[in-house]
């Protein structure tokens, strides 16, 4: 069986920790960081992302909390999420929502905490 050390995937999962500092919602999955900030961006809050631990199914993770007071600033329906960097203007990762979201600009905007992780070899 194929094994890693934590360490391979924690510096992986640490990228992510050490720079992400915002996550927007989106109303579809963004490949850049205008389109994470701007073309898809329905709103924003920003956020701190925790350290890699291990992975209830195998492997580790890192995970994002719950956002409960995020700004909307564009009326829209939101399906997917995008952390970014914004001092480099850097796209880090992106995904989808466990559901889509109906918002409006003006109000707040709440997500549930999700992890993002990697798996066991197998």
């Amino acid at each position: 069986m194929a094994t890693l050390s934590d360490d391979v995937f924690d510096s992986g999962l640490d990228y992510i920790t050490t720079n992400v500092d915002e996550l927007h919602i989106c109303s579809a999955e963004p490949t850049t960081y205008a389109e994470a900030t701007s073309t898809y961006s329905l709103g924003s809050d920003s956020v701190t992302v925790g350290a890699a631990a291990d992975r209830g199914a195998g492997g580790r993770e890192v995970v994002v909390p719950a956002i409960s007071g995020g700004s909307v600033t564009s009326t829209g329906t939101a399906s997917h999420y995008a952390l970014v960097k914004t001092g480099t203007s850097e796209l880090i990762a992106t995904g989808s929502l466990s559901s889509t979201q109906g918002v409006t600009s003006g109000d707040s905007f709440t997500l549930t905490s999700f992890a993002i992780g990697i798996p066991d070899p197998v």
